[in-house]
């Protein structure tokens, strides 16, 4: 599994990233997790707000910080 946190490292932006290392710790899903601050990389993902999370490839949140439960949701619903 690929987690993309979309940012460019705003305290929103590191607040979701440490969420979803949480999240992968509590739900013990072996995953990669890849941080992408290039905003043209960004909006070619079709994402105009941050922070955004993408599993495997597929936009999961745009505009808000999940908490590691909302996460670990969207990690299981993933697998």
């Amino acid at each position: 599994m690929k987690i993309q946190v979309l940012g460019t490292g705003c305290a929103k932006c590191k607040t979701l990233e440490a969420n979803v290392r949480e999240a992968i710790v509590k739900t013990g899903v072996c995953a990669e997790i890849e941080k992408i601050t290039d905003v043209e990389k960004i909006i070619g993902m079709g994402v105009m707000l941050t922070p955004a999370l993408a599993i495997d490839g597929e936009i999961r949140s745009v505009g808000k910080v999940l908490s590691v439960d909302q996460i670990a949701a969207q990690l299981k619903g993933a697998k």
